[in-house]
């Protein structure tokens, strides 16, 4: 059940360390979800943009943490990262990371 969790959901990581690392956090929500509170230093591309900007992202060649209002757009913002070969982590719900980086 764990691995069934893992694969949903990305790969868990330290966050505080992929941060101090140089990673980016990339929060999906919509702009006026974004705009209602984020995590300071993070990026809004919301999930239905994200397909358009991962080249960009790609470029970069940072690691990227994903978050969103539950886990559930930031889980399915990693799926497309990592299959554009960009390491990604879901940090879940952006407010329970916020205390974590």
């Amino acid at each position: 059940m764990i691995n069934i969790l893992k694969s949903m959901f990305g790969k868990t990581g330290d966050f505080q360390a992929l941060r101090e690392a140089g990673a980016i956090v990339l929060d999906v929500r919509t702009p006026e979800e974004f705009e209602s509170g984020h995590i300071s230093g993070s990026i809004n591309i919301p999930l239905d943009q994200l397909s358009r900007q991962l080249a960009g992202l790609k470029k970069d060649g940072k690691a990227v943490i994903a978050v969103c209002r539950s886990g559930n757009r930031s889980a399915m913002a990693v799926a497309q990262m990592k299959a554009a070969g960009i390491e990604a982590y879901n940090g879940g719900a952006w407010e329970s990371l916020r205390s974590k980086v």
